[in-house]
């Protein structure tokens, strides 16, 4: 057959795929003779047969119509279900595409050029608008009891109300006790939020199972380190070094990062506290320090809040400075968002990161892993620092 595809696509000249090509025949007669089985399985009599004959249930002829599919618009003698005018091929491609950061009026593109489909945004904005369901679900699904770390993060979206706004949207990324990583969920909030609102961002995780937590990573954010010690009293507050180090970055020439970032890895990974401040010392005086006296001010500013994590096992602090999943995540949430411009609505914004989201995880629930060969040694730790506070089994 596809040899035969080919030979009249040479002769005819034809194109293999889109409006008139040799797929869209092939695909056509295929579908038709799918609806003439079902037709025939359904009636219990094959076309032309007299049993058909005064049963009140005869052939009475064919109605034309056009589905949209993969490889572009098929015109068929009726077949799937009544009413429907797209094949779910067609829907799962366009949501794909919108997860992955392209607008509306890309979409439509990138459907022409690539299928010969002309759809109108008003329709993949209906497509995307499908999942509202799933992110609402997704968002009050039950979580585990027990987690080793939380990071809670912010990024910035443009929201128009009435007129644009700029809007925060928390996004919490929990690390459980196999090492695996997942978007717990997000929150839209605005700047200057307090304990109150923290307060029952944190209560909600509560009443969806979070009981226990060791360590709760975050920067700046007013009123949430009040509000984790009142949900959570035994979890240990960190300033998160993902934040500081991401904050260092921002005074650094980008032909430098390189210098940067190994620069300040002896002081998050120092031993003791002692050889931390020795560390910073060293890179205050220093290359760097003189080059961006501003980059070792923002440690020593945060330097209070930063040290609590020295006083554990190596093993535990590398879990809360592997800073490459959260990263990655954050990368692929703001590309997302950027790409919009402003959003008509918080609704559309929340849509647009869950869909993000949605193609990051895996069928377990987790979009991510960070434990390594040495995660037992991790895991180990953790058991002897918290003992019967944490549970690998939820």
């Amino acid at each position: 057959m596809v040899e035969q595809l080919l030979r009249q696509a040479n002769s005819s000249g034809r194109q293999l795929v889109g409006p008139g090509g040799l797929l869209t025949e092939l695909t056509q007669r295929v579908l038709e003779r799918a609806l003439d089985t079902e037709m025939a399985d359904h009636l219990g009599y094959e076309p032309g047969d007299q049993a058909g004959v005064g049963s009140g249930n005869s052939r009475n002829g064919r109605t034309s119509k056009t589905v949209l599919t993969d490889i572009g618009p098929v015109d068929i003698t009726a077949i799937v279900r009544k009413r429907q005018r797209r094949l779910d091929g067609l829907n799962n491609a366009t949501i794909s595409l919108y997860a992955r950061g392209m607008t509306v009026r890309d979409i439509q593109a990138h459907l022409t050029d690539i299928y010969g489909v002309e759809v109108s945004p008003d329709l993949i904005s209906k497509v995307t608008d499908a999942v509202a369901d799933e992110v609402v679900e997704w968002q009050n699904r039950p979580l585990g009891s027990s987690w080793a770390v939380l990071f809670v993060d912010a990024l910035w979206v443009k929201i128009r109300e009435g007129q644009v706004a700029n809007r925060p949207v928390y996004v919490v990324v929990g690390v459980d006790f196999d090492g695996a990583k997942h978007v717990l969920g997000m929150w839209i909030g605005k700047d200057g939020e307090g304990a109150k609102y923290w307060m029952n961002v944190l209560a909600e995780l509560k009443n969806r199972g979070v009981t226990e937590v060791c360590f709760v990573c975050c920067d700046g954010l007013s009123g949430l380190p009040e509000a984790i010690t009142t949900v959570w009293p035994t979890a240990i507050v960190q300033t998160c070094i993902v934040h500081l180090i991401r904050a260092s970055m921002r005074y650094s020439s980008k032909k430098h990062i390189t210098q940067v970032t190994a620069a300040l890895r002896p002081i998050y990974q120092a031993p003791t506290l002692d050889a931390a401040a020795v560390a910073l010392d060293e890179l205050e005086s220093g290359e760097i320090g003189r080059r961006y006296p501003a980059i070792p001010r923002t440690w020593r500013a945060a330097w209070d809040e930063f040290t609590p994590f020295l006083a554990y096992p190596l093993e535990i602090r590398r879990v809360l400075y592997t800073t490459n999943m959260i990263e990655s995540l954050n990368a692929r949430l703001r590309k997302a968002t950027r790409n919009r411009g402003a959003f008509p609505s918080e609704r559309a914004a929340l849509k647009t990161l869950y869909l993000t989201i949605r193609t990051m995880t895996r069928p377990d629930g987790a979009i991510g892993i960070t434990r390594s060969n040495g995660w037992k040694a991790t895991l180990n730790a953790f058991a002897i620092q918290f003992g019967d506070r944490i549970n690998i089994n939820k």
